[in-house]
């Protein structure tokens, strides 16, 4: 009998009986954070006695708050949520699988995702048209153009999947729908025996801002695809337990001061503290007076104070969430009964309630909140609103070179007339973004701030691109219902799409009289966004600083139309008798805003909203799909190409080899990132994947980004190891200047050359390739193409000082061998430098059954001299040797399905 058996209890909900693993009477529980405890429930109900075991259990009992992370645990999260951009790999992969099954005789339906998954399709929609009535429409015609292929593709998905929804284009942004609709906070299904089980909603997501269904109790955070499929397949995701910060809040907010001004308050003070691989958690009394909205906010800006997850526990202000936003009576029942029973209910006013222990504490007042901004290209450089101006042109002068025009610049449009521009006006100010649309109270303010200055007579300046793009259908009902979308309209502020917008750099073009001013005049214009990413040259080409503000404040600068404006003493205009408009004069108080909120946003607009989610309009509908349980791929497609990963696959795995004869295709320094590795951005037409498209006749100009072409393989293998900051020291070794970006040496054409050209060369001679590097490598996002990309140009093996945790799992998940030189060696220690050739000895004994914990290496070097080294094999748990033996985790997930 294990843990898992010992646990298991019938708890009773809404009337009905359901088993549950009970986690309230295991030794050491009471301590735990409540994300400690998340993790404790998710390891018992799934140990396998190989992968999981109770000793696994133990061991997070005994949770050390003050030790460094060092324990490896398995968390198999219950849902998957993907974007559009990330996720279309994902399905390609699976697609693939089942042309898989069916070459290897067996039944191509067998492949579905194990668990839920959920594809938001969110990134695609760019802000072509604004300003006008139907701008809406008009960019989601632009939008279904651009992308007809991939919603094809991802149409047939929806129809062809179990455990596979798509919500279409036009709905929402991912992180809000999640909130909204599609996170259960507690999940349950029937169990073979007909009972129904019940268990914690956990979910990993394949965008960074997964985070924002922390604030709901729900664990989870943004993970690279090869985690995503993975988890999306029944296995678990490798991680060490991490240390916890225990974040208190206490107070209230402010008059004038909004959950955005919090949020980057919270992201300053984390960014300081240092949370880097850390769980952070709220706690404390305090909690019970943040709205769910505000804890979304405040979960969705993990990435950018840099820790895993921020998290709320379960308490009554998640069950009114619950309530409000549509979901069932008997579904709010089963979160407050399974949470109170299981220790997890987070209402520090309980008499039974524990406070947790933590590693590290942090608190925040609310009440010493004041109003602020963050910029110009950081999250957390965050400026108080009352030195936002004195800020500004201390940092402008850094931003300008001699070709700079201090002068005003004079420009005339037909759609906004003529103006002058100048060094710090405001030339995109949008209300964008899963950070803010989620939280009715900014929404609303942006709107009051709106009729406010309507009533006044006054208007955004003509050079600013106003746009507003909700997180969902909702916020347009009641800013509808509130009246106030007629005020946002008369100031610019027009709906342009339901979707990430501005802040992921979908900001869409400037007027081409304002954007020639511009570049012609090397002039530093601004954006203003209620995003959450700031990052130099993210949200316009055209833009130097990028600033992060509350939608009210997006306003207020698109009213202002500079930076360089001080709120407190320059007025906005005048009104009609020609009286000064300051900004404390438009600005509402919270209680207007509060009564505005209470006042229209309904249970029944998010019952509306979402009953139909994944129908789509008559654009989705009206797509020509393919039908069948196999996608009928298109050769001349150059945006979803059938994988090549099972190419040639048996059902039974050939035993491993020992790598012989091995050539290095680049030698690395330390820190190498996962961005420099996995191709990401725009490409040029002189590099391999340029050249790809121009032979295929698509002309530069719709290229469009790596990341709309990651269900091409064909163009993102020849962007792999392509990031212009990658110094690939093995031209060095041979007499070769070491030129920025994807170049190296191919010893067989004796020659410098693209390394996708050099690894098409060792492909056709069968000659197996190495990297080596240094410490730390593959640090960074964990980006499944950075693994994908490696094993396709036929890499076999990475050798490093050490390796950053998730990459080195990926490697293993594509069936590429990590291997860490002896303990204080490196490859400048041991006298290599990439022009030897390499022989691996010892990786058979995994067909034993055996990982081996080293592995001898022979560096055969051009003199015929030998240098050899055993090497550590960086394959940890026996699920990775499982993968590796079989080729990868999709080989090894295709032939366990398929038994």
């Amino acid at each position: 009998m294990s843990l898992r058996d010992d646990q298991l209890a019938t708890l009773k909900a809404a009337g009905k009986d359901f088993d549950y693993y009970n986690i309230a009477n295991l030794d050491g529980i009471d301590h735990l954070p409540y994300s400690l405890k998340v993790l404790v429930e998710n390891l018992v109900r799934n140990i396998d006695g190989a992968n999981i075991t109770d000793e696994h259990v133990k061991t997070l009992l005994d949770w050390d708050p003050n030790a460094e992370p060092s324990h490896e645990i398995q968390f198999t999260p219950s849902r998957v949520i993907m974007q559009d951009f990330t996720g279309v790999p994902c399905i390609v992969d699976l697609a693939t699988m089942r042309d898989a099954v069916k070459d290897l005789g067996g039944d191509p339906e067998v492949i579905n995702p194990q668990v839920q998954s959920d594809m938001v399709i969110d990134h695609s929609v760019q802000i072509d048209k604004y300003g006008i009535a139907d701008a809406v429409q008009q960019n989601m015609d632009i939008e279904y153009q651009r992308n007809g292929e991939r919603y094809q593709f991802l149409r047939w998905g929806q129809q062809a999947f179990k455990n596979f929804r798509v919500v279409p284009p036009g709905t929402g942004i991912i992180h809000q729908v999640n909130i909204e609709y599609l996170a259960k906070v507690v999940m349950s299904k029937a169990e073979a025996n007909g009972n129904m089980l019940a268990y914690l909603d956990s979910c990993v997501g394949t965008d960074s801002h997964t985070t924002t269904e922390n604030g709901l109790g729900v664990l989870g955070w943004g993970v690279g695809g090869i985690e995503a499929e993975a988890a999306m397949l029944g296995q678990p995701i490798s991680m060490l337990v991490p240390r916890v910060v225990g974040f208190k809040l206490t107070g209230s907010i402010p008059e004038g001061v909004t959950a955005t001004d919090v949020v980057l308050t919270i992201t300053d003070m984390l960014r300081k503290h240092g949370v880097v691989g850390k769980f952070v958690e709220f706690y404390g009394e305090g909690i019970a007076s943040v709205p769910l909205a505000n804890r979304a906010t405040i979960g969705n800006m993990g990435p950018e104070f840099g820790s895993t997850c921020g998290i709320f526990p379960i308490d009554n202000v998640t069950l009114d969430y619950l309530r409000l936003t549509g979901r069932s009576e008997e579904q709010v029942a089963l979160v407050e009964a399974y949470a109170k029973a299981n220790k997890l209910w987070g209402d520090a006013s309980d008499p039974d309630y524990v406070e947790p222990q933590y590693s590290e504490y942090e608190e925040l007042d609310l009440g010493t909140v004041v109003p602020s901004i963050a910029g110009p290209k950081r999250p957390q450089d965050r400026i108080l609103l009352s030195e936002a101006k004195e800020m500004f042109e201390k940092t402008a002068p850094a931003y300008e070179t001699e070709k700079t025009v201090k002068d005003p610049v004079a420009v005339s449009t037909d759609f906004r007339g003529d103006f002058d521009i100048e060094n710090g006006d405001v030339a995109i100010a949008s209300i964008t973004s899963c950070t803010n649309t989620s939280n009715p109270s900014v929404m609303i303010a942006a709107g009051l701030i709106a009729r406010n200055a309507h009533a006044k007579g006054l208007k955004p300046k003509p050079w600013v691109k106003t746009s507003l793009a909700p997180g969902s259908q909702v916020v347009a009902d009641y800013l509808k219902a509130a009246g106030l979308q007629d005020d946002l309209d008369a100031l610019g502020y027009q709906l342009v799409g339901f979707g990430c917008a501005t802040c992921i750099g979908n900001s869409g073009p400037l007027l081409p009289e304002i954007s020639e001013a511009i570049n012609a005049n090397d002039l530093t214009v601004t954006a203003v966004l209620s995003g959450n990413r700031n990052f130099e040259g993210r949200i316009s080409p055209d833009v130097k600083m990028n600033y992060l503000a509350s939608p009210p404040l997006v306003i207020a600068y698109a009213l202002a139309g500079t930076m360089d404006f001080d709120f407190e003493t320059q007025p906005l205009g005048t009104d009609a008798d020609g009286n000064d408009v300051y900004l404390k004069d438009i600005w509402p108080t919270n209680s207007e805003v509060a009564a505005v909120v209470d006042g229209t946003v309904s249970r029944e607009m998010f019952l509306k909203d979402y009953a139909s989610v994944f129908d789509g309009d008559h654009r989705w509908k009206g797509l020509d799909v393919p039908e069948g349980e196999l996608f009928a791929w298109n050769d001349k497609s150059t945006y979803v190409r059938k994988q090549t990963f099972f190419d040639g696959m048996k059902a039974t795995p050939d035993p491993v080899a020992d790598i012989h004869g091995a050539r290095v295709l680049a030698l690395l320094g330390d820190s190498v990132t996962t961005d420099h590795i996995s191709p990401a951005g725009a490409f040029k037409a002189s590099g391999p994947a340029g050249k790809y498209l121009t032979e295929r006749g698509v002309e530069p100009k719709n290229f469009n980004s790596y990341g709309s072409r990651r269900g091409n393989h064909e163009i993102m293998v020849r962007g792999t190891f392509g990031n212009i900051r990658l110094r690939n020291q093995l031209l060095a070794s041979v007499g070769e200047e070491v030129t920025p970006g994807g170049f190296t040496y191919d010893f067989l054409a004796k020659k410098p050359t693209t390394i996708f050209e050099a690894s098409r060369d060792y492909i056709d001679n069968k000659v197996p390739l190495v990297v080596l590097a240094g410490k730390e490598y593959g640090t960074g996002s964990s980006r499944d193409w950075a693994a994908k990309g490696t094993v396709m140009l036929g890499v076999k093996a990475v050798i490093t000082e050490s390796f950053e945790r998730i990459h080195r799992s990926n490697l293993i998940g594509m069936g590429v061998l990590p291997l860490q030189f002896p303990a204080g060696e490196s490859y400048e220690s041991l006298g290599l430098n990439g022009t030897e050739t390499y022989d691996i000895a010892g990786v058979e004994k995994l067909n034993e059954g055996v990982t081996p914990k080293t592995v001898h290496v022979t560096a055969t070097h051009e003199d015929g001299s030998k240098t050899e080294f055993d090497a550590v094999v960086r394959i940890d748990t026996p699920g990775e040797a499982d993968y590796y033996r079989n080729g990868g985790i999709l080989q090894y997930v295709l032939r366990n399905l398929m038994k």
